[in-house]
C-alpha cells in the first residue's frame, strides 16, 4: 500500500503553501480575525485571484477541476494559517459548489457554477435550527408552502456563517407535515439574499469573528420554483453524500490547524529562554511537542484514506465520522497543549495559539457533535440507537 501522494497533487500542495506564506500568512491572518465587525473580504478576494474558489468545479463551468483530494490538500494548508477562516473558502464550496453540481439542473449549473468559480458569488448554509441544534429533523419547523409559481418560507435558522455577506442560502425546510419519518417531506432551496420577508442578524461568538455566523428569519418569504434544487421532499436523501463531504472537509481544516500549532510550538521552543536554557530542552514540553505531532500524523493518515475512499465511490461514512471526530479533538487539545508551552504568550492575542484553540473549539461542536458522531459509530457496530 502507498501512503505517498502522486506527484499531480505534491505539485498542487505545494504551490499552495508556498501562496500561502506568501499570502496569508499568520500575523496577516491574526488581524483579520481581530476584527469581528468587517467581513474579510481582502481574503476572498486573494482566494478569487489564485483561482481556488474553481478547486472541484469542472472546467465545463470556469472551474480549476480537482478531485476531493485536491480540495483537502487546499483546506488543510489554508487552515495552517488562517486557522477557521478557511471556511470563508469551504463554506461557498459546500454550499455552492458542491451542492450545485449535484443536485441543480443544467440550467443552474450554468447560471451559478461560473459565479462561483470566478469569485463573483458568496454562498452560506442555512440548515441548524434555533431549538434543535445536531437534532436537525427532529426540530424542523421551517416551512415551505408551495403557492402558485413558487414557495412560501416561514421559520427561523441560526448559525448561519457568512449569511450577511452571501448572495445565496442553501436552506433546508419541511414542505411536507404529513410524513411517516422526519427525513422525508424536506425540501432544498437556494435562496437569493434579496429575497423579501428574510431577515438576517449577525451573532457574537467566541471564535472566527470576523468570517461572521447570523440568525435568519423567514416571514412569508416568496420563492420562485425555480429556486428548488433537485426533487422536493428528497432533500434529505440528496444530502447525506455532501455531509460526508463535509465532515471530510472539517477533518482537513483540523489537520491545518494541528500543522500551525506545531509549527509554532516547535519555534517557540526552540528560541524561548528560561532556566538557563532554551525551553525545549525540558522534558515534559518535549513530550507536549511529541503528542502534538503524533497527532498530526495519526489525523493525516486518516483524511486521506477517507478522501481516497470517497474519490473512488466507495462508502465512506462511518469513516467520514471517525475522521471528524478524530480530528476536531485531536486539534482543540494540540492548541491548547500549544498554549501551555507558551504559557502567558499562548494566551496572548498577540500570538495565534489562541486562536487555533477558540476556532477548532467549535468543529467539536458543529457540523455534528461529537456525541452524536459517537452514538453513530456505536451504531454502525450493531448496537441499538441510542437517541
Amino acid at each position: 500500500m502507498d501512503f505517498e501522494l502522486p506527484e499531480e497533487y505534491q505539485a498542487f500542495r505545494d504551490t499552495v503553501r508556498r501562496w500561502v506564506d506568501n499570502e496569508a500568512p499568520k500575523d496577516w491572518a491574526r488581524n483579520l480575525e481581530m476584527d469581528e465587525h468587517n467581513y474579510p473580504f481582502a481574503l476572498w478576494d486573494k482566494f478569487t485571484e489564485a483561482g481556488f474558489h474553481g478547486v472541484g468545479i469542472s472546467e465545463d463551468y470556469d472551474g480549476q477541476g480537482g478531485d476531493v483530494v485536491m480540495q483537502m490538500l487546499l483546506a488543510r494548508e489554508l487552515a495552517r494559517t488562517l486557522g477557521g477562516l478557511a471556511w470563508i473558502w469551504g463554506i461557498t464550496s459546500f454550499a455552492g459548489s458542491k451542492s450545485i453540481g449535484l443536485y441543480g439542473s443544467e440550467d443552474q449549473k450554468a447560471k451559478f457554477l461560473p459565479e462561483i468559480a470566478n469569485g463573483r458569488l458568496k454562498a452560506a448554509i442555512a440548515f441548524t435550527e434555533p431549538a434543535g441544534g445536531t437534532d436537525l429533523l427532529g426540530a424542523m419547523a421551517t416551512t415551505a408552502e408551495k403557492v402558485d409559481g413558487g414557495w412560501v418560507l416561514n421559520g427561523e435558522k441560526i448559525w448561519s456563517s457568512s449569511a450577511h455577506v452571501a448572495d445565496y442560502l442553501l436552506v433546508i425546510a419541511r414542505s411536507d407535515k404529513s410524513v411517516e419519518k422526519k427525513h422525508q417531506g424536506l425540501t432544498l432551496f437556494w435562496v437569493p439574499t434579496t429575497t423579501d420577508g428574510m431577515k438576517i442578524t449577525p451573532l457574537a461568538k467566541l471564535g472566527m469573528r470576523s468570517m461572521g455566523s447570523c440568525s435568519i428569519h423567514f416571514d412569508n418569504a416568496f420563492v420562485a420554483d425555480d429556486a428548488v434544487l433537485g426533487e422536493p421532499d428528497k432533500a434529505w436523501y440528496m444530502l447525506l453524500p455532501t455531509l460526508n463531504n463535509e465532515r471530510i472537509m472539517v477533518g482537513a481544516f483540523c489537520l491545518g490547524v494541528i500543522d500551525g500549532v506545531l509549527e509554532d510550538a516547535l519555534d517557540y521552543m526552540q528560541q524561548r529562554k528560561a532556566f538557563g536554557g532554551i525551553i525545549g530542552r525540558f522534558q515534559s514540553l518535549q513530550h507536549y511537542l511529541a503528542d502534538i505531532a503524533t497527532m498530526q500524523k495519526t489525523t493525516e493518515l486518516m483524511l486521506h484514506y477517507c478522501a481516497d475512499k470517497q474519490r473512488r465511490g466507495q462508502k465512506v461514512g462511518v469513516e467520514a465520522n471517525m475522521l471528524k471526530l478524530m480530528a476536531s479533538e485531536n486539534a482543540n487539545k494540540a492548541a491548547d497543549l500549544g498554549i501551555q508551552i507558551l504559557g502567558g504568550m499562548g494566551y496572548s492575542a498577540e500570538t495565534d495559539m489562541q486562536r487555533y484553540w477558540r476556532d477548532s473549539r467549535l468543529w467539536r461542536i458543529g457540523p455534528i457533535t461529537n456525541e452524536m458522531v459517537r452514538n453513530g459509530i456505536a451504531e454502525s457496530l450493531g448496537l441499538p440507537r441510542s437517541f
